[in-house]
């Protein structure tokens, strides 16, 4: 156990008080003094570490559509393209971040179903992801049903495991880490409780704990993400640390304020019955 919390050598002082919360069943009061006197220290490294962590990392955002569809409705490949690809920023300083999509002039993708003259349009997602590290805030800019939402959470550390993998990405050195957690899926109109195996790449020469959406919890900077074996991936395709310009990081402001379980039980309500009718909803 002592062992798992040594890894977060420059991680936050209050990601780690939250580990230990979760954990409180398993020390002994032993552990928790030595688990203190590293808190101090991690608390002076991190100070160190932090001068002058500022930059923009570009991610590809791949979703296999194909692999998303239940089984009963797999005569609809013929329908979707196969992946769906877009592109995302994250602007970071040393304290917060900002996860947010790359517009570009063709922000709509449009695919024409084989022979049935039928043509879907994707949106770009209009979705933003702000993260404080120091005090665990967690502010999501999300679109539904034409309206804005400021969706505020706070920080959950999740599982991680660390692998003996290491590969290099974008001229960086990345460690493996690696979980599997369970994730309620609304899927034509039912929701299903699916499990999720996730592994990340991860490197220590940027910034602690920083990374695409909410996946911010491991003691480096997450540069790769794979979800389901190849069902989503994340790859990061640009690295950029650099000074930030004036509001180029700010939380988003615009959109109603809710809690996050109140977001996700009006989408839910919502898309039961959007599909009450036998219809189906792919969110990619």
């Amino acid at each position: 156990m002592l062992s798992e919390l040594l890894t977060y050598s420059r991680a936050s002082v209050y990601v780690l008080c939250q580990r230990i919360h979760q954990m409180k069943n398993q020390v002994t009061m032993r552990k928790v003094i030595l688990l203190i006197g590293l808190l101090t220290v991690l608390a002076a490294s991190q100070v160190l570490f932090a001068q002058g962590v500022t930059g923009v990392i570009q991610y590809e955002d791949r979703v296999n559509m194909h692999k998303r569809l239940p089984p009963d409705r797999q005569e609809m490949k013929a329908m979707i393209p196969e992946y769906r690809t877009n592109k995302f920023q994250l602007v970071y300083n040393v304290d917060e971040s900002l996860y947010k999509p790359i517009i570009e002039d063709e922000e709509d993708q449009e695919f024409s179903g084989a022979g049935n003259g039928m043509r879907m349009r994707f949106r770009m997602p209009n979705t933003e992801t702000y993260f404080n590290h120091v005090n665990g805030k967690i502010l999501m800019k999300q679109e539904f049903m034409g309206k804005d939402y400021i969706v505020r959470d706070s920080l959950k550390v999740s599982p991680w495991k660390f692998g003996t993998e290491t590969k290099t990405i974008q001229g960086y050195e990345c460690r493996q880490a690696y979980y599997i957690d369970e994730a309620t899926l609304n899927i034509n109109g039912e929701l299903r409780t699916e499990k999720r195996e996730i592994t990340a790449w991860y490197t220590e020469k940027i910034r602690p704990f920083l990374g695409p959406e909410r996946f911010n919890t491991l003691p480096g900077t997450i540069l790769a993400l794979d979800i389901n074996n190849g069902e989503r991936v994340l790859v990061a395709t640009a690295i950029e640390p650099r000074e930030l310009k004036k509001n180029e990081l700010k939380a988003p402001e615009k959109g109603e304020l809710i809690t996050q379980e109140a977001y996700r039980k009006l989408v839910d309500e919502q898309l039961k019955r959007m599909n009450a009718g036998g219809g189906m909803i792919i969110r990619n």
